[in-house]
């Protein structure tokens, strides 16, 4: 297995990789076959690969892949992009990565503290199964303002070790990626 930087590799170590990974991933709760997508593409030096060469490598369907894709956009974990002049899409990974779906979930957690103080109304803050709900909620609450500084931290760190943080494999450096926000 050749990548396109020229590196050549034992494509069964790869492939061992890849399942290995993917397998803890799923451990944690990841479905299956967006974890082997999304470690395929880790596992790629300019961390884009095309639907028919995600297929190759895993020896899955273009419908697995395209689900798995579809999956793994919600999550934030990979973005769609087309190839410069074809209707073909390729899909990236990128350094963010863990970030972005770090940042989806605290969405989601934002919600939960919603529902959670909606509860612990209902149910009365002083009864048993209200104060568990508030402890829930502090838990909740204390993960978010820590996730966030934590985050802060991360980029410092991520400066320090590998230079510009927003650098992406294969992009010329000083090159930072677009945010689905921006």
């Amino acid at each position: 297995m050749a990548e396109p930087g020229g590196t050549v590799r034992d494509p069964e170590a790869v492939s061992r990789f890849v399942e290995n990974f993917a397998a803890q991933l799923v451990e944690a709760g990841l479905p299956r076959m967006p974890a082997r997508v999304f470690v395929a593409l880790l596992a790629s030096d300019d961390g884009v690969l095309t639907s028919a060469e995600l297929s190759e490598r895993l020896r899955i369907s273009p419908a697995a892949v395209s689900g798995a894709v579809r999956y793994m956009a919600r999550q934030h974990m990979v973005s769609r992009e087309r190839e410069p002049g074809s209707r073909r899409e390729r899909y990236r990974v990128h350094g963010e990565q863990w970030y972005e779906a770090l940042t989806n979930r605290e969405a989601v957690i934002r919600r939960w503290e919603g529902a959670l103080r909606e509860g612990i109304a209902s149910l009365g803050r002083d009864t048993p199964a209200g104060r568990r709900l508030a402890e829930t909620l502090a838990f909740f609450e204390f993960m978010e303002k820590e996730l966030e500084a934590m985050m802060e931290r991360w980029h410092g760190h991520r400066r320090n070790l590998f230079g510009d943080a927003g650098e992406e494999p294969g992009a010329a450096p000083g090159q930072r990626p677009v945010r689905r926000d921006e």
